[in-house]
């Protein structure tokens, strides 16, 4: 049963491995949710509208790809979020969602990107911050 189980939530992003499944914040300082909702819905920044909806209205291009953000601040803690925010790789190893803030280990990272995380650690928590008001 216990092999099944894995099984089927290797397709889920929401199954916790036995790597854990929270982390620690990145940071002394507390995120900002504002900054976070921004980093979110920015093209050039975080991209998660390019595979997330999200409750921002304003934009109207919002992917289908990924699970709706839509109260996923009820359904994980804090840490939990920072944890897929981080390198959601861990909760699943087929998941297409970038590692925000993981430079090792990583295949196929253009030669100007090696060695840099794409969010900083204050940019994981503010993005963090927003993510938990999303009740």
């Amino acid at each position: 049963m216990r092999g099944l189980v894995a099984l089927w939530c290797a397709g889920l992003a929401a199954c916790a491995t036995p790597m854990g499944d929270s982390q620690a914040p990145l940071t002394s300082l507390p995120g900002d949710a504002a900054r976070g909702r921004a980093i979110a819905a920015s093209r050039q920044a975080g991209l998660c509208l390019l595979c997330h909806t999200a409750p921002i209205p304003e934009d109207r291009f919002q992917g289908n790809l990924a699970p709706d953000l839509a109260g996923v601040g009820s359904r994980y803690s804090a840490a939990q979020l920072r944890a897929r925010v981080v390198d959601a790789r861990r909760f699943n190893p087929e998941t297409i969602m970038p590692a925000y803030h993981r430079s090792e280990g990583l295949t196929r990272v253009a030669p100007a990107l090696r060695g840099k995380t794409l969010l900083t650690a204050q940019e994981v928590e503010d993005v963090v911050a927003w993510l938990v008001t999303l009740q």
